[in-house]
């Protein structure tokens, strides 16, 4: 055994025993219990990054944990190999997206080897591979004639230089992230996907992911959004038409004043045609971004249509506005607006002088006292400005400039209340008022209760060029048509030159020239491609059944659900929401049997440096590679352990990374001088002395309690500093006298199998050196010795008349008698009996503390 721990020949040679000995190939044929720990996929970006080595260690040490445990371990790895990146880096470097993507897997691939992972790397799979593909686009033609994919026409952001689509994230000021050009708003057809239709299911089984963060399923279930409310009709003034609003607030109803649709509604549209001034607005609303964030935070911009509505229930006639704050693609593209009771509307009203009407006053006013005649509005800070809606108390009118009792639409008052200014619904509360007010809008046919869904239809189609071509082909005689199962995969042609404008499929007739499957006639094929989503929605099936001649065979069932998925919180609404959308698609059509695809979520933290997330941008990134070269893989798996709790943020720390590398060396040396001083077995049976019955008893409770940490807290950390507490007490025991070697190598022997999830290389030489012509990967997980966790004595405090003296070690079958006698004897307390003072009582408290009570 060399003195020095040379981390680099361990690691490579440890590396290459695994591979060549397919130490973490997964198989279905075992009788032990099933482990399928996943870490979500990286995209291949050409280099590690610190997240990287975060996410994948954690999944690392649970699955070798799991392994010595006795589980059927499977630890698959792949890449979300499809995106835009790829076309960027492919414009700037001159070469084929494919081309760049396959060089960077290889690249990363060669890095993930060397942090020591175990991975079963036959299964590997790369979604731009059109082995793997070609099952989505299977799927994609079910779900087409089904009816569960649709086309429609949706507003995008439209950038007519590159003329491509933009993700809401790529509009920056209202221009193209790269062109720089203006960003129009365009209705284009795209293909949906109908999440809707599982929305109910989706929220309702969230109740089921006990080993999901709370935080997690918040979010989901916010982004779902289930609501009830009712749907209302305000008919058009010189039309045989309504608008049709969605409120979740009816009692508000008779506080509307004016009605505000969005830029693409029909009424905008019709208003426009003759009003120049209008259609102007509308193409500046249009070039907007068209994320629901930015439209919230933007400032408050309207016009007047000109158009009226009729109020349903009082017959009063309401403005049409068009206003940039309504969404087309949420609702019905129009809002009933109630200054008085909603933010945005408030806003929108005092900037534009329309009348604000105060509907609702808390449940405990009496509402005879409320003055409900004229003031709506007031100041609240002697300005004279309006800012919130007030309501007066009579009796008051006189001091109204002054500290007047109001109440407005603010948070911490917007509470359902009770109606005034209302009609026949005053003094109603909110359960009693929407009853009312839907069934008085039923009556007239002008509405109804309707419980509706936050959550839209996800739309994937993109209008680019690195991703899955979508399997329908245009016939002008028999439309769209799907690609037949035999004629799978469309493939996408990878030998192209990217120009930074369009899709080279859109300009390429060997790809879109085609016939129809169905009539044998002159077709195109559909030259969008699949939003990449798609492809992250399903890996982990197709993991289970990697080499299957069909999406999904038995080996899913066998596999799935995923026992621990590992990955950031950003992905807790998008990606978990869809991959479990996909799973009961793949559940309904027969592919595999489960409802949901991860039965526990673990989500970590980031990388800190300075107190903010690494980014090439700031300057703070720290190479995984060089640390890897500098350290070793298991110094940079031991830091990254180590730092902090896996679901917490983690600080980089240089001193850190040197402290981590410093134990390794400990651990190394240790095991060096033991082990030079000739072979010897473990203690097995035999007296031993104070000191190693201590030692036995830390090291059998950290046994046990590093088996908590890491299967039921995930608390890496603690488990750490657990293991190097018990390292420094086994450094103070200098003899070397058989018994003694024997307790020693007990331990070294059980921190090496402690350690192994974590630091595996260096704990697997460790482990040749301790026990010869052994293999670390056939030991199981060590059981902790109960025997040894008894103690036979016991340190009790020692208190003269409640005070803190000292203390005193005892057997633990010592009589309380004897106790009291010894503690008296204790120099800590014989010093106290001087000048006449004497023992008046004393209190045993059994393997506490002995208090003497003297006067």
């Amino acid at each position: 055994m060399q003195q020095q721990y040379p981390f680099k020949e361990i690691e490579s040679q440890t590396q290459a025993y695994w591979e060549a000995n397919q130490t973490f190939a997964a198989s279905e044929t075992s009788d032990k219990p099933k482990y399928y720990c996943l870490s979500m996929f990286p995209y291949p970006s050409g280099r590690l990054h610190m997240g990287h080595v975060r996410n994948y260690t954690i999944g690392d040490v649970l699955s070798r944990f799991h392994k010595m445990k006795g589980f059927n371990v499977m630890q698959p790895m792949g890449w979300d190999a499809f995106g835009l990146p790829a076309e960027n880096a492919a414009i700037k470097n001159n070469t084929a997206p494919a081309k760049w993507t396959y060089e960077n897997i290889e690249h990363m691939k060669t890095q993930l080897k060397q942090l020591g992972l175990g991975v079963d790397w036959n299964r590997e799979i790369a979604t731009c591979k059109p082995e793997y593909y070609k099952w989505e686009q299977w799927l994609f033609t079910e779900l087409f004639k089904k009816g569960l994919i649709y086309k429609k026409t949706s507003t995008v952001n439209w950038d007519p230089v590159d003329g491509t689509v933009l993700a809401n994230e790529q509009v920056i000021d209202g221009r193209g992230w790269r062109s720089g050009a203006l960003v129009e708003k365009r209705d284009i057809p795209q293909y949906f996907m109908k999440i809707t239709a599982y929305a109910e299911e989706l929220l309702n089984d969230l109740d089921k992911l006990d080993g999901w963060p709370e935080q997690v399923k918040t979010m989901q279930r916010n982004w779902i959004g289930k609501s009830y409310g009712c749907e209302v009709e305000f008919p058009i003034v010189g039309q045989e038409a309504n608008l049709k609003v969605y409120t979740t607030r009816p009692d508000t109803l008779m506080g509307a004043t004016y009605v505000a649709v969005a830029a693409e509604h029909a009424l905008a549209t019709l208003a426009a045609q003759t009003n120049p001034a209008l259609a102007d607005f509308i193409a500046e609303c249009k070039r907007g971004s068209v994320a629901e964030a930015d439209v919230a935070t933007a400032e408050k911009k309207g016009m007047d249509t000109g158009l009226f509505v009729t109020h349903p229930l009082n017959g009063e006639q309401l403005p049409v506005w068009v206003a940039n704050y309504v969404l087309a693609s949420y609702g019905e593209g129009a809002v009933m607006a109630v200054p008085a009771h909603d933010e945005r509307d408030f806003e929108f009203a005092k900037k534009y002088n329309l009348p604000i009407k105060v509907a609702i006053a808390p449940n405990d006013w009496p509402i005879n006292d409320i003055d409900t005649s004229s003031v709506v509005g007031h100041s609240n800070d002697g300005s004279g400005e309006l800012k919130f809606p007030v309501i007066f108390i009579k009796g008051q009118e006189n001091d109204r400039t002054k500290n007047i009792s109001w109440w407005s639409w603010r948070p911490e008052y917007a509470l359902h209340g009770q109606c005034i200014n209302s009609g026949e619904f005053d003094g109603l509360n909110f359960e009693q008022s929407s009853d009312a007010i839907s069934s008085a809008l039923s009556a007239k046919n002008l509405g109804k209760k309707r419980t509706q869904f936050r959550l839209r239809d996800w739309g994937i189609s993109r209008q680019r060029y690195w991703g899955c071509p979508i399997p329908i082909i245009h016939c002008e005689k028999c439309g769209e048509v799907p690609v037949h199962a035999e004629q799978l995969p469309v493939v996408l042609p990878e030998d192209v030159v990217m120009d930074g404008v369009g899709s080279p499929i859109k300009k390429d007739p060997n790809f879109y020239e085609t016939t129809c499957p169905t009539c044998g006639g002159k077709a195109t094929r559909e030259t969008d491609t699949l939003d990449t989503f798609f492809e992250s929605s399903w890996y982990f099936a197709r993991y289970a059944s990697f080499d299957a001649d069909k999406m999904c065979d038995e080996r899913a069932n066998y596999w799935l659900p995923v026992d621990q998925y590992v990955g950031g919180i950003e992905h807790a609404i998008l990606h978990l929401l869809y991959a479990r959308f996909f799973n009961k698609l793949m559940r309904d059509v027969g592919l595999i049997k489960n409802d949901e695809p991860f039965t526990n979520l673990l989500t970590q933290g980031m990388v800190l440096k300075d107190g903010s997330k690494m980014s090439k941008s700031k300057g703070n990134t720290v190479d995984p590679q060089a640390l890897i070269d500098t350290y070793g893989a298991d110094t940079a798996r031991l830091f990254m352990m180590f730092a902090a709790p896996p679901e917490q943020s983690l600080e980089w720390a240089d001193s850190g990374v040197e402290g981590a590398n410093r134990f390794l060396r400990r651990l190394w040396k240790a095991v060096y001088d033991h082990v030079s001083l000739g072979e010897i077995a473990a203690y097995s049976a035999g007296d031993l002395n104070t000191e190693l019955k201590a030692i036995r008893l830390q090291l059998h409770s950290t046994i046990e309690k590093v088996a908590d940490d890491y299967g039921r807290r995930h608390s890496f950390n603690t488990a750490i500093s657990s293991v190097m507490e018990l390292m420094n007490a086994l450094a103070k025991i200098e003899a070397t006298d058989a018994l003694t070697r024997s307790v020693r190598q007990e331990a070294l022997q059980n921190v090496a199998l402690l350690l192994s999830p974590i630091v595996p290389h260096i704990c697997q030489a460790l482990w040749v050196e301790l026990k010869p012509n052994t293999s670390i990967l056939d030991a199981s997980w060590p059981l902790a010795d109960k025997a040894a966790m008894v103690q036979d004595e016991v340190e009790l405090v020692l208190q003269v008349n409640g005070k803190l003296r000292g203390s005193m070690v005892v057997s633990k079958q010592m009589p309380k008698e004897a106790i009291e006698q010894l503690a008296i004897t204790q120099a800590c307390i014989t010093k106290f009996l001087v000048d006449g003072q004497t023992v008046r009582k004393i209190i045993v408290v059994p393997n506490k503390l002995v208090n003497v009570v003297i006067g």
